[in-house]
């Protein structure tokens, strides 16, 4: 049994090897999986899924909502705004936006993540106990515009034991660039 066991991840190694390009998106696609059993329970279904997951073929599809609804009752986020415009903001400044939510199911909220699609955009949010129904939470999300100009469109994914298992925020800014201290008189 052991040699079989090593014979399945030395095959598993040699295809990593060998298509090195895709490493990196055979990674976040796990991930995505192992987050959707952590925030799903662990159901049988997706265990399965994930062992049998064809993991040679470089398009597999990325999606970790299971096809059904999960048994039992559920916790639901509801959102008072999922999307935010600070308007305009000058290129440095440092903005930041509490979004208010309120677990509106049957069951305690769990968040298991937040993340945004940039470095700039860092999103905080309760991780020390649950939300029971009817309570509300909060998640901050502080953007830094320091390099950025002009529209700037930012996603915050929240990744909780909900269905579906994933929420988006959004926020927006119009960065204005810094004056450029070069565009003064020339000295000669």
């Amino acid at each position: 049994m052991k040699n079989i066991v090593y014979a399945i991840l030395a095959v598993g190694l040699l295809s990593l090897a060998s298509c090195s390009g895709d490493v990196e998106k055979r990674v976040t696609d796990l991930e995505r999986r192992v987050a959707a059993l952590e925030s799903n329970g662990g159901g049988t279904a997706n265990k399965v899924s994930l062992q049998n997951s064809n993991q040679t073929q470089p398009n597999v599809q990325n999606n970790t909502t299971p096809k059904q609804k999960p048994d039992g009752p559920l916790p639901t986020m509801e959102f008072s705004e999922k999307v935010h415009d600070f308007g305009n903001i000058k290129e440095g400044d440092v903005v930041t936006k509490v979004f208010t939510f309120k677990n509106t199911g049957e069951a305690p909220l769990i968040i298991s993540n937040a993340t945004s699609s940039c470095g700039c955009t860092i999103p905080s949010y309760p991780k020390d106990k649950p939300i029971a129904p009817g309570e509300e939470g909060e998640i901050e999300v502080k953007y830094n515009s320091r390099g950025k100009k002009n529209q700037d469109n930012k996603v915050v994914r929240i990744t909780a034991n909900t269905w579906p298992a994933t929420n988006n925020l959004t926020i927006k800014a119009f960065v204005e660039p810094k004056a450029d201290a070069s565009a003064g008189p020339v000295k000669q």
